[in-house]
């Protein structure tokens, strides 16, 4: 199957070439904005490529902006901020995007110089988390805290912590408040779903908060089996994808994507293989993949083709088809 050569991405992999501005950044689309989770994204996707350079030029874009209590702003435009928000989980996917470099590079020489970086976003993450275990979602200036958690984006930090973890003690780092940390978050996920979407509308009806605890390891396989099983018929359409809002006739690849990863990690690879392939449908004539397509219309929506969908499909393929030795990113726990 032609899906499984890597030469089938050189599209997307040359894409988020082109788009990757001269300082390193990768914004959305060329001239359009960037946000540090999606960057990281895309910089992953080149980390599978072999485009070692690039994705150090990546990472040290967000060395450069990071700011004095570790976090990055939410968005930015040819690298200015737009905004004064800074979220948790912008913040600490770093410490993924890196574990997943040094997976594929052994290149301890660079991780210790991205070492100070990753502390710092660290210690922002965890002074943001509360007694009860859970993570604010983000803190804004003139705001000071945002008073909420998100299970999507805690699940992503758990993960970032466990990455997090694995760095430190591969530089024999003291590491107890990340383990400490992510116990108390895991808890938190599990026991205490008061917890989330407190102040506002839940968000279970989107995917992600169905098949994030499960990607980033936050349930157990039971419980994992469990979620996927009980809401697959809600949010996957078969031969198109899975839907990015339970209630709307809408497939997305970044997140069928993601889910394709879930899968692996819990040991569904034909699922995995059939929702996967199910997506090269949604590539145009320039071998880029759209964000998503609406089926009831017979149109993609919205009209872009990011540079993190291109990174999120690359690393769905590389959890398949075992391009490299970071293919096991998400279906192995590192610490």
């Amino acid at each position: 199957m032609i899906s499984s050569d890597l030469e089938f991405y050189s599209n997307s992999i040359n894409y988020i070439l082109e788009v990757q501005e001269e300082d390193g950044s990768i914004p959305w689309e060329a001239g359009e904005k960037l946000d540090p989770w999606d960057h990281i994204e895309a910089t992953i996707g080149l980390s599978i490529a072999g485009k070692d350079i690039e994705a150090k030029a990546a990472f040290l874009w967000l060395s450069h902006k990071q700011l004095p209590d570790g976090s990055w702003y939410s968005e930015y435009r040819n690298s200015k901020p737009v905004t004064q928000r800074r979220e948790t989980n912008f913040s600490a996917y770093i410490a993924t995007g890196l574990w997943h470099y040094y997976l594929i590079y052994e290149d301890k020489d660079f991780l210790k110089k991205m070492l100070p970086t990753l502390m710092a976003s660290v210690k922002f993450v965890i002074s943001m988390q509360t007694e009860k275990g859970d993570i604010f979602w983000a803190a804004e200036e003139g705001k000071e805290i945002l008073d909420d958690s998100l299970i999507t984006g805690s699940s992503s930090i758990y993960k970032s912590l466990e990455c997090a973890l694995a760095i430190y003690k591969l530089f024999d780092e003291p590491a107890d408040h990340i383990y400490h940390s992510m116990r108390a978050l895991k808890d938190s996920i599990n026991n205490n779903p008061k917890r989330y979407d407190r102040s506002w509308e839940s968000k279970s009806r989107y995917s992600m908060d169905w098949y994030y605890p499960v990607l980033c390891g936050v349930y157990d396989k039971e419980k994992s089996l469990f979620q996927i099983k009980s809401k697959w018929s809600e949010f996957v359409i078969q031969g198109k994808g899975c839907k990015c809002v339970v209630e709307e006739p809408w497939v997305t690849v970044a997140e069928s994507s993601e889910l394709v990863a879930a899968l692996v990690r819990i040991g569904q690879i034909s699922e995995a293989k059939d929702l996967f392939n199910s997506l090269h449908q949604w590539k145009d004539d320039d071998g880029l993949y759209w964000t998503g397509y609406v089926y009831t219309d017979k149109k993609f929506w919205p009209v872009e083709k990011p540079t993190w969908t291109a990174g999120a499909v690359l690393l769905a393929a590389d959890a398949i088809y075992k391009f490299t030795p970071g293919s096991e990113l998400f279906s192995k726990t590192w610490a």
